[in-house]
């Protein structure tokens, strides 16, 4: 493992209880980073942080509902004494099924999770960074975003607006010190895996150069770059990690 230093940071990853998540978590600890875990789901949060050690705690929160977003940055803020790093990675896949059968309901469900969620989640965090003259934010995106999903529509669509949001807030906080990026990357073997059909899963396999999925490792390494001081002049980026599957 190559030696990232994020130490004497303070950072937020959420979605963190599992999967890609709990990868980052992990990293960042192993980096020298406090890590405060947010998930909605309090069982599998206090499962996680029993089995975590280090300097890491958790809060159940709702990315997408405001006040929950708004109660576990103030709590956060209280527990580290200061923010620098926001991980947004929470999200769910929906339904895999055609745009003209996609029920309203489930669309609406995604983007409040995927999108809304990012933006609140920033829009909570960031103006903690401007204050400090620091920060970094990680937008987990993916390469559906880039090229679009069949029969997941809602889920391409919410990464490519996770991409245009953090195109637009890291131009907006270019000169405070706050850098925003995110990553595209392909699928990875997590829970999420529960939620689409193997015709899918089988789909995401084949348009992967490689061969094979993800790991969260890997995804985690680049997000704890990302994070670091050393990505200092770059701000806006989406950085590819679909094993040679994104085509621009």
């Amino acid at each position: 493992m190559n030696q990232i230093d994020l130490s004497n940071r303070a950072a937020i990853v959420t979605g963190g209880a599992q999967g890609i998540g709990l990868a980052i978590a992990k990293r960042m600890l192993a980096s020298g980073a406090s890590v405060r875990i947010w998930d909605r789901d309090q069982k599998l949060l206090q499962q996680t942080l029993s089995a975590l050690s280090g300097p890491v705690s958790g809060e159940a929160v709702d990315v997408a509902d405001e006040k929950s977003v708004a109660q576990g940055t103030a709590a956060a803020l209280a527990a580290l004494g200061r923010l620098d790093i926001l991980v947004n990675n929470a999200g769910i896949a929906g339904v895999t099924t055609p745009v003209v059968d996609y029920p309203v309901d489930e669309w609406e469900r995604v983007l409040k999770i995927d999108l809304t969620g990012p933006f609140l989640c920033c829009r909570a965090v960031a103006p903690h960074m401007i204050r400090q003259k620091y920060g970094r934010i990680v937008n987990i995106a993916s390469i559906a975003g880039k090229e679009g999903n069949p029969n997941a529509s809602a889920y391409s669509a919410a990464k490519a607006g996770v991409i245009a949001l953090t195109k637009s807030l890291g131009k907006e906080l270019s000169k405070d010190g706050v850098t925003v990026n995110c990553m595209t990357p392909a699928a990875a073997k997590t829970a999420i895996f529960d939620q689409i059909s193997q015709q899918h899963i089988d789909y995401m396999l084949s348009k992967i150069p490689m061969g094979r999925f993800v790991l969260v490792e890997e995804i985690a390494a680049m997000a704890c770059w990302l994070a670091s001081e050393d990505c200092s002049f770059t701000t806006g980026g989406v950085f590819d990690i679909s094993g040679g599957r994104a085509t621009y």
